[in-house]
């Protein structure tokens, strides 16, 4: 009985910080109103972390002689694509329009691109070869990574992370105090309660950079139909996956769902883009 009450205490601290947040829509695309945890993480430390790690990286990588020059076919088509996509970036984080953006890309068979916060964009040179990706699917992988900067998914992450950690811990303490309990198990109860909730925000970012970086792509010019492909692909070249339970990832077909269920408010977006109407449309066309 004792157990029980420090499970439902932890499931309590879930509940309340994730109801805490409630959903709206911008642009036809339903994402979070988030409770402030992001002000726990000044805005300076962040930009000042993003841009030494990026720095970091790029001249590890230089000495490794892994960084793409400039003449690259695949660093101009990286950057061919971020230069549209950057054009309609504020519309999700006003002050985009005054970010650096830097675009490069990595020789490494690694399967992975990001966005730091600040516009520092990274690919890898594992995902264009091994997906065989056109330009539509780099910006809806671009897309994406930008959504979290944009939306400041890992910036509100730490704060959220530390402030339910220190609750889990606190309320644990409390009871074991109060009832007798083992303390490592109020300890690993809390660390528990902790960590489910920030992978089931974690996955929630994921879908919510989905669709914002297709709605950025659509109105760069780019087929949000892409966004299927890509995951389909995706699927084909890692055949198992962790149950999306355990994952900070929702599984590919979760996100094909999602896709598919946004298209009617998608591909208007595209065919304006691109001076036609839905119905005048081709089909998608991958490699």
């Amino acid at each position: 009985m004792r157990i029980n009450f420090v499970v439902v205490a932890l499931a309590l601290v879930s509940g309340l910080a994730g109801a805490a947040d409630r959903t709206v829509v911008q642009d036809g695309i339903t994402v979070r109103q988030r409770l402030p945890f992001e002000a726990l993480v000044p805005a300076e430390q962040v930009e000042s972390q993003s841009r030494m790690q990026y720095s970091q990286l790029l001249n590890a990588a230089q000495e490794k002689h892994a960084l793409l020059p400039d003449s690259d076919p695949r660093v101009q088509r990286v950057r061919a694509v971020a230069q549209r996509l950057i054009s309609y970036a504020p519309r999700w984080k006003p002050e985009a329009q005054r970010w650096q953006w830097q675009v490069n890309v990595l020789n490494s068979g690694t399967v992975n691109a990001f966005c730091m916060p600040g516009g520092r964009i990274a690919f890898f040179s594992g995902i264009l070869d091994k997906l065989q990706m056109t330009d539509d699917e780099i910006a809806a992988v671009m897309g994406h990574e930008m959504a979290h900067a944009l939306r400041e998914h890992s910036r509100y992450q730490q704060g959220k992370t530390a402030v339910t950690g220190m609750l889990a811990q606190g309320i644990g303490s409390l009871l074991g105090y109060r009832y007798n309990i083992d303390p490592n198990l109020t300890q690993q109860g809390a660390q528990i309660a902790t960590k489910g909730l920030a992978l089931k925000y974690s996955r929630d970012d994921e879908r919510e950079a989905d669709l914002i970086g297709l709605d950025i792509a659509a109105r760069a010019g780019y087929d949000p139909r892409a966004g299927i492909v890509l995951w389909q692909k995706m699927g084909a070249l890692s055949k198992s996956a962790p149950p999306a339970l355990l994952s900070t990832h929702p599984l590919g077909p979760e996100r094909i769902e999602k896709i598919q269920e946004h298209l009617p408010l998608l591909l208007p977006l595209y065919a304006s883009a691109k001076g036609t109407t839905v119905d005048k449309l081709p089909p998608y066309a991958t490699r």
